[in-house]
């Protein structure tokens, strides 16, 4: 292993920025939103320069409108989920293929939300990411403790997560040309503040350095969540490949405060 982190910009390693809806906005909010997002987002030198890659997962409903708003904007979008298979008798799911046709590039697996309601286990997330794979998307993996510990017992259990999400690819297996792999510690999720700089840091940074020997190829990037808003980029430094937002992107200007941080 190496012993520092790459760093956050690079040749290859543009700095990403993720907004997950979830279920928090409405049809025609979303679209607002977009609007305004797509207005920022092509304002912004570091979006139209290719240096950050802005990535929206909006409700599966709004897929399509989206990518019509904020495409223009050299914004990608992503599915907030994706089911295991391709087609079939599976009521209710979305395919990767569905996802990949609409214009999505992205698909967000293993969210601690979709493991705890939902109950799926470590071989669920690990197909879902070979599905979105196999149709061309740059899995979002989630990976994070339950509970505030130790540095070392997060490190432990994000890697258990990552190398079963990931068993049976690399080492020469086919696996995922581009990696987005989300710390978001459990008990962060939801909170009033993000977790401690002194404790996100040196776990992405171990993550960083499992995931530079899991297979040479893939480009991984690490990205924060979990309380996730603005203010928090300089404190993490180059331990981190951008962030992850949920409620705290939900607030256009504050999105683009974000922007900026990441673009500094």
């Amino acid at each position: 292993m190496s012993d520092s982190a790459p760093a956050v910009a690079g040749p290859g390693r543009a700095a990403i920025l993720a907004v997950s809806l979830k279920l928090y906005l409405g049809h025609v909010a979303t679209l607002e939103w977009c609007r305004s997002v797509g207005d920022i987002a092509s304002r912004a030198p570091a979006v139209t320069g290719g240096l950050l890659d802005l990535v929206v997962l909006p409700a599966v409903t709004a897929l399509s409108a989206v990518a019509e708003i904020l495409g223009p904007a050299g914004v990608a979008i992503g599915g907030q989920d994706l089911w295991t298979e391709d087609g079939g008798p599976f009521t209710g799911e979305i395919s990767g293929a569905d996802l990949a046709a609409i214009g999505c590039g992205f698909a967000e697996v293993g969210h601690a939300e979709r493991r705890r309601i939902f109950a799926e286990s470590d071989d669920l997330v690990r197909r879902k990411l070979v599905a979105a794979t196999r149709n061309g998307l740059t899995p979002i993996l989630c990976v994070g403790e339950e509970r505030r510990g130790t540095e070392r017992d997060a490190v432990g259990e994000c890697i258990r997560q990552l190398g079963a999400a990931l068993a049976g690819q690399g080492g020469g297996a086919p696996g995922p040309h581009d990696l987005v792999v989300a710390y978001e510690p459990v008990w962060a999720i939801g909170a009033a503040e993000a977790a401690p700089p002194d404790h996100v840091a040196p776990v992405c940074a171990a993550i960083k350095r499992w995931a530079a020997d899991w297979v040479a190829g893939t480009r991984v990037r690490v990205i924060y969540g979990g309380a996730a808003r603005e203010g928090i980029v300089s404190s993490l430094g180059d331990s981190v490949d951008g962030l992850f937002l949920g409620r705290f992107g939900h607030d256009p200007a504050r999105l683009a405060r974000v922007i900026d941080e990441l673009s500094a």
